[in-house]
């Protein structure tokens, strides 16, 4: 096992990346979802082979922490036979694909996701981090996902496909979605967009046949904690939860099967807290929409990320109820936990706390290094 350190991919469970804790593996599941018993599986394996910390990442995957080197093959092995991880390292590879996380089976998410993952083989090769986004329901939910490719929901009703970087796409036949997929990908890659490395940086113009026409319709949003159709959702703090933790939280709540968003949010499926009882707390996780750890997000940190020179989730804990808007600590300039400019931006550089967002007037550069102490003092949060 070597080269984990190679930037500018996406680990999986075939490829781990070496971080701070261990190795990081990454699982996708296939629509988002996992069985009750494929949770429970992936808790005890997470405990078994590695810290026991798991990961909900923005792309709706998880990542199992702390795995040494010789218990990865063990931990692989694992995962394949609960159906989480695909037996073919490059298939598994391919897998990058967002589904908007409500779907229904034999709604136009499921049926389009499900034909997608069953032609990955079709597709050329792709650079590592371009994705897939399906968000074909009624109305719009990954709008502020990032994604390379998308199918969505157009503002006329009907699907359209969408490259990223373009604010309109062009109308999809029902049926032909994944093959008109299939032929922008192959443009791009035609086109030199393998140079650009992802779609929003490819500056080609588009072919006419998949000349962008339609914009998408609104966007709904990110589902957040309470009860929800399917079930209950709750929020998980800065996407990180312990496998004892969730394994409890799935017996709790009764749960048939788990969803996951990139929200940092988990989804239970028939969820039940008892007789006439709906929705209800559940230890480790959040139950309260409001909850201002949900408008902060924060990186691993020092020690976990050899990248980070700052601890930044406890940090991040203490900052949220003193911070309007949405707060964003980094222990490094890489900004791994949110692409966007938060309101707040707290950023390691050399052990100390750089201050921005836009909700902080001075720029960056006229900010002083902080240490925490400071960093606190300034919110009113010592």
């Amino acid at each position: 096992m070597s080269g984990f350190a190679v930037k500018g991919w996406c680990p999986d469970a075939w490829r781990p990346m070496r971080s701070g804790d261990g190795l990081l593996v990454r699982v996708k599941p296939r629509l988002g979802r996992l069985t009750r018993a494929q949770v429970l599986g992936l808790c005890d394996a997470a405990i078994t082979h590695g810290s026991g910390q798991i990961d909900v990442t923005r792309r709706a995957n998880l990542q199992i922490r702390g795995v040494d080197e010789g218990g990865w093959p063990g931990l692989l092995e694992r995962l394949i036979a609960l159906g989480l991880v695909d037996a073919d390292a490059a298939r598994e590879t391919r897998r990058n694909i967002l589904i908007a996380p409500d779907w229904r089976e034999g709604d136009d998410s499921h049926r389009i996701a499900s034909a997608l993952a069953g032609r990955l083989g079709e597709f050329p090769a792709l650079p590592g981090k371009v994705g897939f986004v399906v968000d074909a329901g009624l109305v719009r939910r990954l709008a502020d996902e990032p994604g390379d490719f998308r199918i969505e929901r157009g503002a006329d009703g009907g699907l359209i496909l969408r490259a990223e970087g373009h604010a309109e796409g062009c109308a999809l036949a029902p049926g032909g979605e994944v093959d008109a997929l299939i032929a922008l990908a192959r443009w791009f890659v035609e086109s030199g967009g393998a140079a650009a490395g992802r779609m929003g940086r490819h500056r080609a113009a588009l072919p006419p046949q998949l000349a962008a026409t339609v914009p998408p319709a609104p966007s709904v949003g990110a589902i957040m904690p309470g009860p929800i159709e399917m079930g209950a959702a709750y929020g998980v703090p800065f996407g990180r939860i312990h496998g004892e933790v969730l394994a409890h939280a799935v017996e709790a709540s009764g749960a048939t099967a788990m969803r996951v968003t990139p929200w940092r949010v988990i989804a239970f499926e028939g969820a039940e807290f008892g007789e006439g009882a709906e929705f209800g707390e559940v230890a480790g996780l959040i139950s309260d929409p409001a909850d201002p750890l949900l408008r902060a997000d924060a990186c691993p940190g020092a020690p976990d990320c050899p990248q980070a020179s700052v601890e930044t989730r406890a940090l991040a804990r203490q900052l949220a109820p003193h911070v309007a808007g949405h707060l964003h600590v980094s222990g490094c300039d890489k900004h791994c936990a949110r692409s966007r400019t938060a309101d707040v931006e707290v950023t390691g550089r050399e052990g100390m706390y750089h201050l921005a967002g836009k909700t902080i007037a001075a720029r960056p550069t006229d900010q002083p290094a902080r240490d925490r102490a400071a960093i606190l003092a300034y919110f009113g949060a010592d």
